[in-house]
């Protein structure tokens, strides 16, 4: 039986090295033929010496390019007492995206944010199966993705674990029988506290989340629920089921991380340890035709035998409105997802720098929520486009609080906040 060909880009990231992990669990069934990463070149050096990489891109190269890349491979090698495996070296911005483009059974796209979405689309376009860990390339590319993946017969596979709860679950009926998707969220760090309590939270706070260890992007939009308000649109895309028969709820404990309810009053939830391993493997296993075969994710199994309590709490709406800002950004659509997530990624950096105090990030997104006029066409030029405005949009806004309110770092009463 011949090995399946596995493409990972953002493969030095939290997801991307677990990944690997999961494929060299799994050596048997896979060959890694392709790695992408934005800056860490060492990193993916030895990756690619690892896994015998014959193609790779960086994002972000060194000034020497290519040669310098090779110099590195060569010399890392040769330490090694292996062999250079590389044929084939890609640098620039759209490294990923030519990298993701080549041919292979399946893509894995752990890249960070929106510049995942020319990835996602060269995999899809090549008819490729997508192992989607990077969700913002389907949230604001919305039909033009979905659109993709059914004119190329490629399949969307979620890596998130909530999804991947999703997708387990529904195997258990089909979608005429789904009354509602129930997304689990930890609540964050920041579970239980007020609003005027979050304005004097510190980029280190929010960046200590209580089960998970994730880049730092993913970790403060897990902390201002950001993220799950991302997780709602994906899920909305992904099954096909409208915003009104999707809820969140908080399971501070991240061992059920999603459940599908059926119209018969049954719940069927996926639980297992907070170990993104599980979710990959998963969708490593998938095939086009939606057969899994479970793999081995490395993972330690719960152990039934020892006292364990779960429990389920409302989303605070009123400290965390940024939940609800992404779900309103869903049902609009067009390029409304892509100003929310844009507008995010710059207020988060301006958080994490001390420019602005948390609640600016979720003040921030509805400002631009309110500005944005989305163009008549839903093209990925649009969508481009509507990205690149709404970072603008997002910088002149924070220089615009800032000057009004000079102490603006977190632990001020700032008037972004």
């Amino acid at each position: 039986m011949s090995k399946r060909r596995i493409i990972v880009v953002g493969s030095t990231g939290s997801v991307g090295t677990q990944a690997l992990d999961v494929l060299a669990e799994n050596a048997e069934g896979f060959e890694v033929i392709g790695l992408a990463a934005g800056t860490q070149l060492d990193a993916l050096v030895a990756q690619a010496l690892e896994f015998s990489v014959p193609v790779i891109g960086l994002t972000s190269p060194p000034e020497g390019g290519p040669d310098e890349i090779r110099q590195r491979l060569e010399q890392a090698a040769g330490q090694r007492g292996v062999s250079d495996p590389v044929r084939e070296i890609h640098v620039g911005p759209d490294a990923a995206e030519v990298v993701a483009g080549a041919a292979a059974d399946m893509v894995l796209n752990a890249v960070t944010g929106a510049a995942g979405l020319g990835a996602t689309l060269a995999a899809l376009e090549r008819g490729t199966d997508v192992a989607l860990a990077n969700k913002e390339s389907l949230i604001i590319g919305g039909s033009i993705v979905l659109d993709a993946a059914a004119r190329n017969n490629a399949a969307l596979i979620p890596v998130d674990s909530e999804h991947s709860a999703i997708a387990q679950a529904l195997r258990s009926g089909t979608h005429g029988e789904v009354s509602k998707l129930v997304i689990t969220a930890s609540g964050g760090p920041f579970r239980g506290m007020t609003r005027d309590a979050l304005r004097s939270v510190t980029p280190a706070q929010a960046l200590k989340h209580p089960t998970w260890s994730m880049g730092s992007m993913i970790t403060i939009n897990s902390a201002t629920l950001v993220n799950k308000g991302l997780e709602v649109i994906e899920a909305h895309l992904l099954f096909d089921i409208d915003f009104d028969h999707i809820e969140v709820v908080v399971h501070p404990q991240s061992q059920i991380h999603s459940m599908v309810e059926f119209s018969d009053a049954s719940t069927i939830a996926q639980i297992s340890p907070p170990d993104m391993r599980l979710p990959i493997a998963y969708a490593l296993g998938t095939q086009t035709d939606g057969q899994t075969q479970r793999l081995s994710s490395g993972a330690v199994a719960n152990n039934w035998g020892q006292p364990m309590h779960w429990s389920f709490e409302p989303v605070n709406h009123l400290a965390f409105p940024a939940l609800g800002l992404a779900v309103e950004a869903g049902r609009k659509r067009k390029s409304f997802p892509a100003v929310f997530n844009a507008a995010n990624e710059v207020l988060v950096e301006a958080f994490v720098g001390g420019q602005i105090p948390f609640t600016g990030i979720d003040k921030g997104i509805e400002r631009a929520l309110r500005a944005h006029e989305p163009a008549a066409e839903h093209t990925v030029e649009t969508v481009l486009a509507a990205d690149a405005w709404a970072r603008e949009f997002a910088r002149q806004d924070l220089k615009a609080q800032t000057e009004a309110t000079p102490s603006s770092a977190p632990g001020t009463t700032a008037g972004g906040s």
